[in-house]
């Protein structure tokens, strides 16, 4: 048997609108797992937000993987350790920080295990409550780090435009330091440079010694653009955001919320739909 991989994100791809997981969907994932094949969850959140949800669906077991921080940090959700990280220096955080509260933007950074800022927000409260994740309020986010963080997020859920004028001033004063993208219309993502979901395909193939013709990506939105383009198989959910179905070669019949992954595993892993 050939061994292949599935990276699907969760948000819009893998769990409803509810943030569940479907039974069909959950099927095909235990199906695909007892099949021998690899399951890798690939996500914006950070790891303590990921592992609540890899938690529920089962997607602990031998053969799951996660990747998180949209590529800043791949882990192995069976045996519980981190396989690769990249983040970013310090230094640049205060700066960064700095520069979004001169835009008017909320920006926020990660412990291992919560969400760190130096403002509680309206944007604090949702982004919380949409991750499960605990935050803290402290004077100084540098200070109150025990290690580089993964990634900055900045939000705002009113105006895009500012998220798009603060990632193109961080690309512009730190050329070739940063990549900056969207995870959803509201959040900005402010990455290590070469860090995406696209990278993080292209890694676990070749660590697993899986060759990239038997990889498939799911997803939805543009943080999935990188994924979708280096697996073999991009597939892009019929719910995606506009503009990211050109970043694919299969576009599901069914969306988010009606076993649009197990449709995806039925089709390219496991072969059992034509």
């Amino acid at each position: 048997m050939e061994r292949r991989i599935l990276f699907t994100d969760l948000d819009g791809t893998l769990l409803d609108d509810k943030k569940k997981i479907s039974p069909g969907n959950q099927a095909a994932i235990d199906e695909a797992l007892a099949a021998g094949h690899k399951i890798v969850a690939s996500t914006g959140r950070p790891l303590a937000s990921a592992l609540i949800h890899l938690e529920r669906l089962g997607l602990t077991k031998e053969g799951c993987y996660a990747i998180t921080y949209n590529g800043g940090q791949i882990y192995d959700s069976y045996h519980k350790k981190t396989l690769y990280g990249k983040t970013i220096p310090r230094r640049y955080v205060r700066p960064l920080f700095e520069l979004a509260a001169e835009m008017g933007l909320y920006i926020q950074t990660y412990s291992a295990t919560h969400i760190l800022t130096e403002r509680e927000t309206e944007e604090t409260h949702r982004y919380s409550a949409s991750t499960e994740l605990a935050w803290q309020v402290v004077d100084d986010v540098v200070a109150a780090m025990d290690e580089d963080p993964y990634k900055l997020l900045a939000i705002d859920y009113e105006n895009h435009q500012k998220l798009v004028d603060y990632g193109d001033a961080v690309m512009c004063r730190y050329p070739g330091t940063f990549d900056c993208f969207f995870s959803n219309d509201d959040f900005l993502e402010v990455v290590p440079s070469g860090i995406s979901k696209g990278f993080a395909v292209r890694w676990m193939c070749d660590f697993l010694g899986i060759p990239i013709e038997n990889s498939v990506a799911a997803g939805d939105a543009q943080n999935d653009i990188a994924m979708l383009e280096a697996a073999h198989v991009g597939a892009v959910m019929c719910n995606a955001f506009p503009g990211i179905a050109e970043h694919g070669n299969y576009i599901t019949k069914a969306d988010n919320n009606h076993d649009g992954v197990a449709e995806i595993i039925r089709r390219f892993i496991l072969q059992t739909e034509k």
